[in-house]
């Protein structure tokens, strides 16, 4: 007995039109994700696995298998899709100006300008969203400092 919602069951029986099943994809995966990506740390091993996620489902879409050997381009211009982990990076990047216009009293812009005090733990520092942000910045040449000191 399944518990899904009609929507799924239509699009994964393949009762619907590409194009329908590409609106469901933007409007209800995209959107998800979109909202749960705010302060997700990627790292390379995680950006490969949400790029195949999404490159299976796109070829579930179309009917296509590895086999097939379609490029993943091709498949995202049929699709009308982006490269998941760009549209992420951009999210972000908007999340980060949209805090730091924030008031200076409102929590998300206290969170971004907080520094705690005492010593990291011994060894490879994790990666925080603030150092990934300034990364980013510096492979495109932009100056901004994103913890905004």
């Amino acid at each position: 007995m399944q518990s899904s919602t009609p929507i799924v069951l239509a699009v994964s029986q393949r009762r619907c039109t590409v194009n329908t099943t590409c609106c469901v994809y933007s409007n209800c995966l995209l959107i998800m994700n979109n909202y749960l990506c705010k302060a997700w740390v990627l790292k390379k091993r995680e950006e490969q696995r949400l790029e195949a996620a999404q490159m299976k489902f796109l070829r579930h879409l179309l009917g296509k298998t590895k086999l097939d050997k379609e490029r993943n381009q091709c498949i995202r211009q049929k699709t009308g899709a982006q490269n998941i982990v760009k549209e992420i990076k951009q999210y972000q990047k908007k999340w980060l100006q949209h805090v730091q216009r924030m008031d200076t009293d409102r929590l998300p812009n206290q969170a971004l300008q907080y520094k705690p005090k005492g010593r990291r733990n011994i060894g490879r520092p994790r990666k925080r969203w603030r150092d990934q942000l300034h990364l980013e910045d510096q492979g495109t040449g932009n100056t901004s400092n994103p913890s905004g000191t």
